[in-house]
């Protein structure tokens, strides 16, 4: 696998922002690609530090992208940049015009940890005719119930006095789309049982089989932490392969 790490320009945030990804260099492309998102307090570096990403990655004909999020939850805030865009427009924008990659949404898949795992079900659920698939491991799933676990000043400048049934809101998006019987992308939750956020993802979970929305849900033994995502990032990647209908 070759290792890019690439520094561009970013209109929508008006400042320079950067990403990491890895790309096959055997096989021939264009490949299909995995955006894969980080957390509240990380950057595009964390899950090549602190995951073998680019060891699990060798096994299928795949470019995996990891962009910097920055604290802004992959959403266009209330009052402040709109990191929505930032990622559908320049992120995914520039990654395949710089990389081997399909670039279409048969070959394109996205997932993440945590603020990450909430920002990838949103981007997907939010633009379904992106995404093939969308994983999220340990996710800050519903946000309406969130807002004790942040600074309020920046709770309300992201998400807004009240975020239950805007864009930014999991549940108002699942039932909009269910409502407009649009193609959904494969979506795969998981969650660790000692994990603080196990209540975000069963409530989410109940309502996806509520709607009967097909997505694949587990939970495993394990916490908010590396050696839980080390683990399940493995079972992610196959997921994604599946979803993409590529081998390793």
């Amino acid at each position: 696998m070759a290792f890019i790490q690439a520094h561009f320009w970013s209109q929508a945030l008006l400042k320079q922002v950067a990403f990491y990804a890895i790309v096959p260099q055997t096989g021939r492309g264009p490949f299909p690609v995995l955006y894969l998102l980080h957390g509240l307090s990380d950057d595009h570096t964390i899950w090549q530090r602190r995951t073998r990403i680019e060891i699990y990655a060798q096994e299928f004909p795949l470019i995996v992208v990891m962009p910097d999020g920055f604290r802004g939850f992959y959403t266009d805030h209330d009052q402040g940049p709109p990191y929505g865009r930032y990622m559908i427009e320049d992120v995914i924008g520039f990654a395949e015009r710089l990389l081997p990659a399909v670039g279409k949404r048969s070959g394109r898949c996205i997932g993440g940890l945590s603020m990450g795992g909430y920002g990838a079900m949103r981007l997907a659920l939010a633009h379904p005719e992106m995404f093939a698939g969308a994983h999220s491991h340990s996710g800050a799933l519903n946000i309406a119930v969130t807002r004790k676990r942040y600074p309020a000043d920046e709770f309300y400048r992201i998400f807004g006095p009240n975020p239950r049934g805007t864009q930014h809101d999991l549940f108002a998006l699942a039932r909009r789309l269910k409502r407009r019987g649009t193609r959904w992308p494969k979506l795969y939750i998981d969650c660790g049982t000692e994990d603080q956020l196990i209540s975000h993802n069963r409530a989410f979970h109940a309502f996806l089989d509520k709607l009967k929305i097909p997505h694949a849900y587990f939970e495993h033994p394990g916490g908010h932490n590396w050696d839980y995502w080390d683990l399940h990032i493995r079972e992610a990647l196959r997921f994604h392969a599946r979803a993409l209908g590529i081998s390793g």
